[in-house]
C-alpha cells in the first residue's frame, strides 16, 4: 500500500538574500513521516513564469492529500497562516528573472480569490499550545508567494470539480519570518531559528491531518 503524501514547498533565495527559510524548512522535513504521511519537498523558483509550472510538476509527482506552500516574509514576526489567495500580481520588486508584472491576474478568467482549505484555526491552536508564535493572516501579498498560493487552490478546486466523488486534497500557504542570520543584516527585523520554524511547520502539518473540520472559534481581525 502506498504511503499517503504531504507536499511541502519552499522557495529559492530572492531579493539579494543567499538563503530562504522556506526552502530550509521544506528540505529539513523532507522524508519525515507525520500523521501517517510522508513529506515530499519541492523548491520553487521565485519567478512568475516558472513557479506555477514547477508547482504543477510537484503536485503531479507527489499526488499529495495535503499541500502546504511556504514563503519568506521579512516583515512577519511569527508563522503566518494565510486564509485567502487573490488573483492579482502587483510586484513590488522584480522576481529572480527580472520580471515585474503590475496589476495582472495570476490566472486569466479564474475567480477573484480562493480561501485556504486548511483547518487554519486548529493549526493555530496547536501551534500556540506548543509555544510556537503564530497568527492568522488575511493577506498573502501580491508577489510570487500569493501567485503560488492562488495557483495551488485553483488546481485543487479543478481536481475536486473533475472528481467530486473522490476525497478532496486540501492545501494552503504559510509565511515564515527571516532566519537570525538574515535579520542580522536587516536592523529591526524579527527572526526565528530554523529549529523552531521546522518544529512549527511539523505541528501545523500534524494538526491539518488530524482535523477534518476546522475549530468553530473566533479568528477574525479588526484591522
Amino acid at each position: 500500500m502506498t504511503t499517503p503524501r504531504v507536499l511541502l514547498t519552499g522557495f529559492e533565495a530572492f531579493d539579494g538574500e543567499d538563503i530562504n527559510p522556506a526552502r530550509q524548512i521544506a528540505e529539513t522535513l523532507s522524508g519525515e513521516h507525520i500523521g501517517g504521511h510522508r513529506v515530499d519537498a519541492a523548491v520553487l523558483p521565485v519567478s512568475f513564469a516558472d513557479a506555477l509550472p514547477a508547482l504543477t510538476q510537484a503536485l503531479e509527482a507527489s499526488r499529495p492529500t495535503l499541500t502546504i506552500c511556504l514563503g519568506q516574509a521579512g516583515g512577519r514576526t511569527r508563522l503566518s497562516i494565510e486564509r485567502v489567495a487573490i488573483n492579482l500580481i502587483d510586484a513590488r520588486i522584480p522576481d529572480n528573472t527580472g520580471a515585474q508584472p503590475i496589476d495582472t491576474p495570476v490566472i486569466a478568467d479564474a475567480p477573484a480569490a480562493y480561501f485556504s482549505t486548511l483547518p487554519v484555526k486548529a493549526m493555530l491552536a496547536a501551534l500556540h499550545a506548543a509555544g510556537v508564535p503564530a497568527e492568522l493572516s488575511f493577506s498573502a501579498g501580491s508577489y510570487v508567494c500569493n501567485a503560488v498560493f492562488f495557483a495551488l487552490m485553483h488546481a485543487l478546486h479543478a481536481r475536486a470539480s473533475a472528481t467530486p466523488s473522490a476525497t478532496a486534497a486540501r492545501g494552503g500557504f504559510i509565511h515564515v519570518p527571516l532566519l537570525p542570520q538574515q535579520a542580522a543584516r536587516n536592523p529591526g527585523a524579527a527572526s526565528m531559528d530554523i529549529d523552531t520554524l521546522s518544529k512549527g511547520i511539523a505541528i501545523a502539518i500534524e494538526a491539518a491531518l488530524s482535523h477534518a473540520h476546522d475549530l468553530h472559534t473566533t479568528g477574525g481581525s479588526t484591522h
